[in-house]
């Protein structure tokens, strides 16, 4: 049954009910939590990043008063170990250490600065071990965990090569890029009856209790979460950080315990974005067709596994970007390292690749002679185009269109002199008529849910009642709302399913079934698909009470904002069908099903729906210092269905000031496996001087197998901004230098490395 938008509802740009709160300051965030009896935990790290633990000596720690105890592996109660896909992790180090700033015991203290102050008099003696911290080279070193250092490899063979009029190849390199979201790592462990109740700020509610469970050697209803304020996620909160932690000290003393993390422990307490190592190699004719695409890719995964199976999936499935290749040869592997952690962010493997094939595609056009615009448009897929995995695009495909209207934006007028709108802004360091201006675009393609045949679902469970005269639904579910709005979009449905007078979004907790994570832009699709199925189920409830009141067939009824109406106008109103008891219906919601890859060939039906988005940067670089002024990004996607337009720009924007990053400032710095810039001092991340003006296209073209319509927006406006940056600067260069291809393969791109491709290239 669908019914008229009601105000709030479905496709109204609603207002967040936290907006006010977060505006203010007083919205209470995980780091907020307090409790009268609570003390604080703090973590002892490993300064190397690979060694083999000989002692801990925690009597000094102990003595200090106000000190309560001071816990290590072996104080574990359960499996000392945890993962999303691999448990092989430790919650605490037992006789080996792995990566820089891996946890090895807890302290809990009376105040955070007395037990930062126990955790530095904790002593643990290291036998150092060599550390491997170049991925290539790991497949050949000693392993570091049993069974090798190889955590898959994906291979995808379709087609054969065919001669090609030209090729060209090409090896590009990404960073790690930090999430870097505003709120470190927190949470509150409360020991109750029969075991621990969580307070704690995570993308998946459900997973994080099956984990606990397990090291904490108790039934999962006897570990309870409830989510608390996030602020911000990205895909760092994915896995387990403080969580195991509180919950053990909390255990162990009988008392609440309290974790946050500073910004800096923060750097080491998540995982990261994968860097990334990619060979390519294109094949074309004459005319720009493409024939095939060969891909080498190596992900540096860090000393545990995390999702790097997963993102290994998604970076090899999308390694050929949203283009028509009859022949595909693609290997992707994840490997471990003595390097902190990689895992997921926003975007999942399909960022990198991006960089990587879209460069590709400049350097073919270059090649061949052809505007880059129109050599994607001939190899842009659409629906029913078969992608690298075999896959069929069976939903909506506008990506010639969404290139087109990127490419048909007018270009913004020179900055002038204005040191604001200037490549080193107003360290007036630039001059106006020193500037090159680039244009540059890029395509990205990425799937929307989880994929090959992994059991994706969501469930909601949605009360009707009435309240002083007023129709009242309330909406419970699992699924974190991690900035992105889910707690909007939940109300949204329910108004428009149920026309109710107000609606009440319950906190997230496991008392309700398994949502899934907040990750793979799905929590709108699959929590707002079982929203929307239980409101459905309560509407029918609703119906079959009116059926017999007013002796017409359910089938017949109308449901409106205040009453239920026969054919005959007879009528019955929502509240005095409400008198006669509560409605309460619990729903779960699945997509249709998706398969495994095939493990020779990675061919197989293994993604739910694709997204796909297309960028045009236009920049202006100063030649002689390398700095880069992003002067605009237009922004072109296909969102299925608007549930919010608001929202759906919001996402826009902070996926392009998020791609932005990555292209010229964003990268954990490394030397032997250790972190060298773990504060926003030296990780550097856009401000709102760095963003420049953004020119968004929001095209909806429903889906015929998803609530509403719609398709997952959160990741795709980040996917290609960073290709489309880069894209541009080259194009800068290429103007400043006359050359034909300066080797700018590298994201970051720096102002050193910027420099540099002008000084190898003088006019």
């Amino acid at each position: 049954m669908t019914l008229p938008v009601a105000a709030g509802g479905v496709g109204a740009s609603a207002r967040r009910p936290d907006a006010m709160s977060k505006v203010r300051g007083d919205f209470a965030y995980s780091s907020d939590l307090w409790h009268d009896e609570m003390v604080w935990g703090a973590t002892v790290r490993s300064p190397h990043p690979h060694a083999r633990i000989l002692s801990v000596e925690a009597t000094a720690a102990l003595a200090l008063p106000g000190v309560h105890a001071v816990l290590t592996a072996a104080d574990v109660p359960g499996v000392n170990r945890y993962g999303l896909e691999t448990r092989d992790q430790p919650v605490l180090a037992e006789d080996v250490v792995r990566y820089a700033g891996e946890p090895v015991a807890v302290v809990a203290a009376d105040t955070p600065e007395l037990a930062r102050r126990a955790a530095g008099l904790v002593r643990v003696e290291y036998a150092e071990l060599p550390a491997i911290t170049d991925p290539e080279r790991t497949l050949d070193g000693p392993a570091l965990h049993e069974g090798g250092n190889l955590v898959r490899h994906l291979r995808i063979r379709r087609g054969t090569p065919a001669a090609a009029d030209v090729v060209v190849t090409g090896e590009y390199e990404v960073g790690m890029q930090d999430q870097a979201f505003l709120g470190p790592e927190s949470c509150l462990a409360v020991p109750a009856e029969e075991g621990v109740d969580l307070y704690c700020s995570t993308q998946w509610l459900h997973v994080d209790q099956d984990q606990l469970a397990d090291c904490l050697a108790l039934p999962k209803e006897h570990v309870r979460l409830t989510l608390s304020g996030v602020g911000g996620a990205f895909g760092g909160r994915e896995d387990l950080s403080v969580q195991a932690h509180a919950c053990l000290l909390a255990l162990r003393l009988g008392r609440p315990v309290k974790m946050s993390y500073g910004r800096e422990e923060s750097f080491a307490g998540h995982v990261h974005r994968h860097p990334a190592r990619m060979r390519y190699e294109h094949g074309a004719t004459r005319d720009g067709r493409l024939l095939y695409v060969k891909a080498d890719i190596l992900l540096d995964g860090g000393a545990y596994a995390s999702t790097s199976a997963a993102v290994t999936g998604n970076a090899g499935c999308f390694a050929i970007g949203p283009y028509e290749v009859p022949a595909v040869e693609v290997d992707c592997r994840a490997v471990y390292t003595n390097n902190p952690p990689a895992g997921a962010m926003r975007g999942f493997g399909a960022v990198q690749v991006c960089f990587g094939h879209e460069s590709q595609m400049d350097k073919l056009a270059a090649a061949l002679g052809l505007d880059p615009v129109e050599l994607r448009l001939r190899n842009a897929v659409s629906t029913g185009s078969v992608m690298a995995t075999g896959q069929r695009v069976e939903g909506p495909a506008p990506v010639a269109e969404l290139l087109r209207r990127v490419a048909g934006k007018p270009v913004p007028p020179p900055a002038g002199d204005d040191p604001r709108l200037l490549p080193g802004g107003t360290s007036n360091s630039t001059r106006a008529d020193g500037l090159v201006r680039g244009v540059g675009y890029g395509l990205s393609v990425k799937n929307i849910c989880k994929s090959a045949g992994y059991d994706d679902y969501g469930t909601a469970r949605v009360r009707l009642f009435a309240h002083e005269g007023e129709t009242v639904a309330e909406v419970h579910t699992a699924a974190a709302e991690v900035g992105q709005g889910l707690v909007t979009v939940q109300a949204q449905i329910a108004r428009t399913e149920l026309a109710a007078g107000r609606v009440t979004i319950l906190p997230a907790d496991t008392a309700v079934g398994d949502a899934g994570t907040s990750s793979a832009s799905r929590q709108t699709w699959i929590s707002g698909g079982a929203v929307r199925a239980a409101c459905v189920a309560v509407r029918a409830r609703l119906l079959d009470r009116a059926a017999v009141l007013l002796g017409e067939p359910a089938v017949d009824l109308a449901y409106g904002g205040e009453a239920v109406t026969a054919p005959s106008g007879r009528s019955v109103a929502l509240v005095e069908l409400l008198a006669m008891g509560d409605v309460d219906e619990t729903a779960v919601y699945r997509h249709r099903a998706t398969e495994a890859l095939d493990p020779e060939t990675g061919q197989g039906d293994a993604h739910v729906a694709y997204a796909f988005a297309a960028h045009r940067a236009v920049v202006d670089v100063d030649p002689e210092l390398g700095s880069v002024r992003v002067v605009e990004i237009a922004c072109a996607q296909d969102v299925g269905k608007a549930i919010n337009p608001a929202a759906v720009e919001g996402q826009m924007h902070g996926g392009i000031a998020q791609g932005l990053g990555l292209a010229v400032m964003e990268e954990i710095r490394l030397r032997d496996g250790r972190i060298l810039n773990p504060s926003f001092t030296d990780y550097l991340i856009p401000t709102t001087m760095d963003m420049p003006p953004t020119v968004l296209d929001i095209l909806e073209l429903p889906r015929p197998d998803s609530p509403y319509g719609l398709t997952g927006v959160g990741e795709p406006p980040l996917l290609s901004a960073p290709a489309a940056i880069a894209a541009a600067i080259r194009d800068a260069v290429r103007t400043a230098t006359g050359a034909a291809g300066p080797a700018l393969d590298r994201i970051p791109m720096t102002p050193e490395a910027v420099a540099t491709a002008v000084l190898e290239y003088p006019m």
